[in-house]
């Protein structure tokens, strides 16, 4: 297979101004099919922004986005959704007053294609996508549940769940673990993990630099807006600007200690 094949998704010289600001300053990304691409960066570097507008919530200023070869700049949400692409939010976006179900068959139903509001019932292809979804992320017991009630872990994979049911081809996690504990992060690893076995390609944004390094196959550093670094996990604390900017001398000890122990650390 060749590279130009391979490719899933390209964004080039992507550009999202608020006014006079540059929260997206000329962001270039190519993700490949199968890879888990990570991307860091300082609070305010503009990760998000370049998740919203990758995905239609926020439209871009100006740049080029493709996704498995679809001119996608300018899309909506809803198709670029239905297109192929799902994502989770920082914040835990949910219907409150539904159950876990109910909000799994929302994004089963509405995910994959252009759907009048439905009826009563569901199809059965509805009910089969979000049984394997709950099933998948371990919230098959919690189905008929009140959102409203759950716990920061379950709406965390509550997100994850929606997001899979509308069977996409690339997947975007927005701080996926942040407020989780050691052993809840470390569900979220193997969870990540068995959707990248599946044959899943996944762009992720991480504070925690434990889940990051020891996931992306491939990692890029934002600052203003910028892209500042891209290369191997393995590099990052080796970059001199990613230290400077975004780690910290301590920060970079330590990962390159983990990494000589063959293993990665928060």
């Amino acid at each position: 297979m060749t590279d130009d094949t391979a490719t899933l998704l390209e964004c080039d010289n992507v550009v999202k101004r608020f006014g006079s600001l540059a929260a997206v300053d000329g962001m270039s990304l190519t993700v490949r099919q199968g890879e888990v691409v990570g991307i860091g960066g300082p609070n305010g570097a503009g990760k998000t922004t370049f998740f919203d507008v990758v995905t239609g919530v926020t439209p871009a200023t100006d740049g080029r986005i493709v996704f498995d070869g679809h001119d996608i700049a300018g899309l909506g949400a809803d198709r670029i959704c239905q297109l192929g692409i799902a994502r989770t939010f920082q914040l835990n976006a949910a219907f409150e007053s539904l159950t876990v179900r109910e909000n799994i068959d929302i994004a089963a139903y509405f995910g994959r294609s252009r759907r009048a509001i439905p009826g009563i019932r569901l199809g059965k292809d509805v009910r089969e996508q979000t049984d394997e979804a709950l099933a998948f992320v371990g919230l098959a017991d919690k189905a008929d549940a009140a959102v409203g009630q759950l716990p920061v872990l379950d709406r965390k994979l509550l997100m994850i769940a929606g997001a899979i049911a509308t069977k996409p081809k690339l997947l975007f996690l927005d701080e996926p673990v942040g407020g989780l504990n050691t052993t809840e992060i470390d569900h979220i690893i193997g969870l990540v993990e068995r959707l990248k076995a599946d044959g899943l390609t996944v762009v992720l944004i991480e504070h925690v630099m434990r889940f990051l390094l020891a996931l992306s196959s491939r990692v890029l550093i934002m600052h203003h807006g910028k892209k500042i670094f891209e290369g191997l996990p393995t590099e990052v604390a080796e970059d001199p600007v990613v230290v400077e900017t975004y780690l910290g001398e301590a920060t970079r000890k330590r990962l390159k200690s983990f990494f000589a122990d063959g293993e990665v650390g928060a």
